[in-house]
């Protein structure tokens, strides 16, 4: 990764271990760093896709940002992929859960979206943000 994203979602999972296997499997992203904590947890961990990066954690490691996330609901994260549909095929043959197939939007864009083991929402799609011309 050539230069670090500046936005990074950052997410707590119960199985932070499985999320990492579903993200890497299923959704096509990268390790970059994964450090464990005694207990066999994930203290922290960065995944990368394309120019982006996804942090996440255990949860119960009683870190400050694991007590602020304690009542937090599932996330949507959008992830901008080259081809949809064999993506999508990748993520089906996992066993991801499809939440909506693969469809061509208005403005342009062909997209899914599928939730993760933990119920977070994660869309795919051709949309690349920022791409067009700002006014």
């Amino acid at each position: 990764m050539a230069q670090s994203p500046s936005i990074c979602p950052t997410l707590v999972y119960a199985d932070a271990k499985a999320a990492i296997r579903q993200l890497t499997e299923a959704f096509g992203f990268f390790e970059h760093a994964v450090y464990e904590n005694e207990d066999g947890g994930i203290a922290h961990a960065e995944l990368t896709h394309g120019n982006g990066m996804v942090m996440l954690g255990s949860k119960g490691t009683g870190s400050e940002f694991d007590k602020l996330m304690k009542d937090a609901g599932p996330a949507g994260v959008f992830v901008h992929v080259d081809d949809v549909d064999a993506h999508h095929s990748r993520a089906v043959e996992h066993g991801v859960e499809i939440v909506t197939a693969p469809t061509d939007q208005d403005y342009g864009s062909r997209d899914y979206m599928a939730r993760d083991l933990e119920g977070n929402v994660w869309s795919f799609g051709s949309y690349a943000p920022g791409a067009a011309e700002s006014p």
